[in-house]
């Protein structure tokens, strides 16, 4: 899942699927042209609900395509009762009958309801379409994604420079890390930590997207071969995306060059310590703005995770001023032995924010 997301819009109207301008949208909100975000007037609050009151499907219009998977596609929808934008994820129409990725389906949307955090997104309705698939909506985020503001940094882009000091970075770790413990301590072990499902909206705002492969207590995954991660077949991404995009058939356990040695190795008893080495990943991705572990293979990725040690984050990018504390805290958190890592993502957040102290 991509997450429920959407750049900024221009301030014009959005459009049926007939092509007409919604006349309940133009009543309600107003676009501001500025940062893509509704005007909340009087005549949007205040109205009456439609003389045709429809729930569930029927009361989301002006859809706008934001995604296409092979699984689902997530829209942009408005909401004639309450009169807003949201995000529509809807499981595709030839899978309606398939039972495992029904419950798939679901679970992802009870597990992304159920953990209502500050740092993680509100689903507001789970139901089915015309054609008995299903879809759930939940709230529409307009910003980037830590990828793409880690690639911004990358290329010395100075709004980014400016945007995303070192400082904000560890702030945003943070947060994802207060969205992670919580999960942890409703026994939800999300396993495809990375930059790509960490959003950032527009003000402020850090939140922890696609619940789609976490694991739950009573679930257990089929045993599998590095040969079972294959790119999309319509992917037109290269080699080097590709590692960071591909998925496996079935069950999606992670992205390799997140993967923690037990997700690889395909242990059974993967708990949270496996999400503290995916972070540890993604904050040497975000101190060095480089990755740790990259191969020119599947394969050969999977072998430097399980066997070979990472370039020190202060030897990777010593242009990046690094502390001693926050390397210390990196290489902890990707021990190849789960023993020898950070035992909670709690245990982790104090020791990155006593890193954090110090350099004030």
């Amino acid at each position: 899942m991509m997450g429920a997301v959407g750049q900024s819009t221009s301030g014009h109207l959005p459009k049926n699927l007939h092509g007409a301008q919604s006349a309940t949208y133009k009543e309600s909100v107003v676009a501001n042209p500025s940062q893509g975000y509704p005007q909340i007037i009087l005549s949007g609050t205040d109205r009456d609900l439609p003389e045709m009151f429809q729930e569930g499907y029927l009361r989301y219009t002006d859809e706008r395509l934001l995604f296409n998977g092979r699984k689902a596609y997530l829209e942009a929808v408005f909401d004639n009762i309450v009169g807003r934008m949201v995000a529509r994820k809807t499981l595709r129409y030839e899978l309606r009958n398939d039972e495992e990725e029904r419950r798939r389906f679901l679970r992802e949307a009870r597990v992304t309801a159920q953990l209502a955090h500050p740092n993680t997104i509100p689903v507001y309705e789970i139901g089915t379409t015309k054609g008995d698939s299903i879809f759930f909506t939940m709230k529409l985020l307009r910003g980037e994604d830590l990828y793409e503001a880690i690639k911004r940094l990358a290329n010395r882009d100075q709004s980014a420079v400016q945007a995303y000091p070192m400082s904000e970075l560890v702030e945003i770790f943070l947060q994802v890390s207060q969205a992670l413990a919580f999960a942890h301590a409703h026994g939800v072990i999300h396993r495809d930590i990375k930059p790509e499902n960490v959003w950032l909206g527009q003000f402020g705002e850090v939140v922890l997207l696609d619940w789609g492969v976490a694991k739950v207590w009573g679930v257990e995954d089929p045993p599998w071969e590095p040969e079972d991660f294959k790119p999309h077949p319509d992917s037109k991404t290269n080699d080097k995306e590709q590692l960071r995009t591909l998925t496996r058939s079935g069950q999606l356990p992670g992205t390799p060059l997140y993967m923690s040695p037990e997700q690889i190795l395909g242990h059974k008893g993967i708990d949270e310590r496996s999400d503290v080495f995916s972070m540890g990943v993604m904050l040497y991705e975000l101190m060095t703005l480089k990755e740790p572990f990259r191969g020119e293979t599947v394969r050969k990725t999977f072998d430097l995770i399980i066997h070979d040690d990472p370039i020190s984050p202060r030897e990777r990018a010593p242009e990046r001023h690094i502390s001693e504390a926050f390397e210390a805290i990196i290489l902890r958190a990707i021990e190849k032995e789960k023993k020898d890592r950070y035992q909670s993502v709690q245990e982790m957040m104090a020791d990155v924010r006593d890193a954090r102290d110090a350099l004030l």
